[in-house]
C-alpha cells in the first residue's frame, strides 16, 4: 500500500524548531561534499562541524546535537574515527545518522556499514539500491546511483527499521520514510537534483539535524526530506541548469518559510 503524503504542517513545525535551536551537526562525511553540506546546513539555520581526527571525533561528538556518518570516501583511518565518534555519541545519547553510500557494490564499505548497524543509528538515509543491500537483499547499485525504485525498497526499509530501531529513509523520485510500522511518502524535487554532487549527502546531514529536534522522529526525518525537496523544486524553477541550481538551492533553503511548507 502506498503511504500517505507527509502533512505540510508537520514539516513547517520541524523547520521552526530547527531555526530556533540551530543544532550543531558533527558531519563525518565524504571529501567530495563537505563544503556543500556545510552550506546547506547553514542555509537552513543549523551549524555544521567537520571533525575527523579519531581523538577529536570521540571528544567532539558528545558536544554536538547530532552526528552524521557518511561513508562515501571511507578509509580505514576514517572508519576508526567514525566508530570512535559513534561510541561516544551513544554514551551521551547523541542521535547519529548513517548514510551508506554505495553499500552493496564494494566489500570494505559494505562490511563497515553492516558492522555499525548494531550501534543503534537514529536514522538511515540511502537510495533504493543502498537500502536493499543494507537489508541483505541483492541490489544492483552503480556506485552512488540507484538502479532500483524507491517504492520497491520500502519493504526492505521497514525490515531494516524493525531490525535496527532506526527510522529509514529511502530517497528517489518519491521519498519513503518508515519506522517499521508507520510510513510517510514525500513528493517534490526534480531530476536536476541528481545532476549536481551532494544533494543526497547533504540531505543526510539535514536528517541528522532534524533527529535532534523534539517530537516524532519519523515526522522529523520525513520533514528533512520535504525541506530539501521543496527547496529543490524552487531552485529548479529559478535556475537554468546544474551551474545555476546550486546557488539557487542554497537561496531556496535560506528563504523557506512555514507557509510554503504548510
Amino acid at each position: 500500500m502506498q503511504p500517505d503524503l507527509l502533512p505540510g504542517h508537520r514539516a513547517a513545525s520541524v523547520l521552526r524548531n530547527l531555526r530556533l535551536s540551530s543544532p550543531l551537526v558533527h558531519c563525518m562525511t565524504n571529501d567530495v561534499v563537505q563544503n556543500f553540506t556545510a552550506n546547506v546546513l547553514l542555509a537552513l539555520g543549523a551549524s555544521p562541524a567537520m571533525v575527523i581526527e579519531p581523538e577529536e571525533a570521540a571528544q567532539f561528538s558528545p558536544l554536538a546535537d547530532a552526528l552524521l556518518i557518511n561513508i562515501g570516501t571511507l578509509t580505514a583511518q576514517h572508519g576508526g574515527a567514525m566508530l570512535a565518534a559513534v561510541h561516544a555519541a551513544n554514551e551521551s545519547s547523541t542521535p547519529w545518522v548513517l548514510d551508506p553510500v554505495a553499500v552493496g557494490g564494494l566489500t570494505f564499505r559494505t562490511r563497515f556499514a553492516h558492522d555499525v548497524l548494531s550501534l543503534r543509528p537514529a536514522a538511515i538515509r540511502g537510495n533504493a539500491s543502498e537500502i536493499l543491500a543494507l537489508a541483505g537483499v541483492v541490489a544492483g547499485g552503480r556506485g552512488v546511483d540507484s538502479t532500483a525504485d524507491a517504492l520497491s525498497a520500502l519493504p526492505a526499509a521497514r525490515q531494516l527499521a524493525q531490525q535496527t530501531g532506526a527510522v529509514v529513509a529511502v530517497t528517489g523520485e518519491l521519498d519513503y520514510v518508515t519506522d517499521g510500522s508507520s510510513s510517510w511518502a514525500i513528493a517534490g524535487g526534480g531530476a536536476l537534483m541528481t545532476r549536481v554532487v551532494g544533494t543526497g549527502c547533504a540531505l543526510s546531514a539535514v536528517v541528522a539535524a532534524c533527529c535532534s529536534q523534539p517530537g516524532s522522529r519519523l515526522d522529523n526525518v520525513a520533514s528533512a526530506c520535504r525541506l530539501m525537496k521543496l527547496a529543490g523544486e524552487q531552485a529548479i524553477a529559478a535556475g537554468r541548469g546544474p551551474g545555476s541550481f546550486s546557488p539557487a538551492f542554497l537561496d531556496a533553503l535560506y528563504l523557506l518559510n512555514e507557509e510554503a511548507l504548510a
